[in-house]
């Protein structure tokens, strides 16, 4: 029998994953929808051959598998009932699961697993496979187009204006935790690097507003005692919202098929 699928949040996530699911995914069927606005989710959704149900977010927990695909306002409103419930959370919002993981200790206490795509970041196998041995030091350097970074509430506390910049500049360095804070809609990656690796307050974070780069370019370096790890991707920011690299769907989709498929490749 299909696994059932819901997802929260039909954005520049949401929405190309449950058009690949719409179309086929052996062993997944996508049944349910959340959506800030559900008129507009409907049309979405309209010429989709099985159409799902629109429910409010915490309804979603009527799903085997509840993917957050959400802006981190909203993280609690579709995690919470899908851990209350034992079920399967993806979370693409791994920011918003950084300061919250006290979630995985009520993970523990009602069987549900928290899953944390790739997303828009490489080298995630070989960062934690480094980190079962010891490990120095773990930095993410992110670079992005302005436009990616604007709305930041770090740049609106501290004043700092990327509008119109001709050159690159540094506007973040500190640790994982208080990168995640400070960029909720922009560094998923660096979340993601921390809980994969030596945890938030260890994980160094640089931010570059950069015009000179037209991707979200990300590049990781690790010091451990299995691995030196120099590693750079460059995404290609989504069409619906610059913050979002359009791998980050794709990535999703790929750990869902890892759910249900027979030969999976990679830890």
């Amino acid at each position: 029998m299909d696994m059932t699928v819901g997802i929260g949040g039909l954005g520049a996530i949401g929405l190309p994953l449950a058009r690949a699911l719409d179309e086929g995914v052996p062993g997944l069927r996508l049944a349910l929808v959340s959506a800030r606005d559900e008129a507009k989710a409907a049309g979405h959704i309209q010429s989709f051959r099985f159409p799902p149900r629109i429910v409010k977010p915490d309804g979603l927990a009527a799903a085997d598998i509840v993917v957050e695909a959400a802006p981190a306002s909203v993280f609690e409103r579709i995690a919470l009932p899908a851990i209350a419930a034992g079920r399967i959370l993806v979370v693409a919002s791994a920011g918003a699961l950084l300061p919250r993981m006290h979630l995985v200790k009520q993970a523990e206490r009602t069987g549900a697993r928290i899953l944390v795509p790739t997303g828009a970041l490489l080298g995630l196998d070989a960062v934690r496979a480094a980190a079962e041995g010891p490990i120095e030091s773990v930095t993410i350097e992110s670079r992005k187009p302005p436009a990616g970074l604007e709305g930041a509430p770090f740049l609106k506390k501290h004043g700092i204006q990327v509008h119109g910049i001709a050159e690159p500049v540094k506007v973040f360095e500190g640790n994982a935790l208080d990168a995640a804070a400070g960029f909720p809609a922009n560094l998923n990656v660096g979340a993601a690097l921390a809980l994969a690796g030596v945890g938030p307050m260890r994980t160094r974070v640089e931010i570059w507003a950069d015009p000179t780069v037209t991707r979200n370019t990300h590049t990781i370096r690790v010091e451990a005692a299995a691995a030196r790890l120099t590693m750079t991707i460059e995404n290609v920011p989504s069409r619906e919202n610059p913050r979002t690299g359009r791998i980050t769907a794709l990535s999703v989709l790929a750990c869902l098929r890892g759910l249900v498929s027979t030969l999976k490749v990679g830890s």
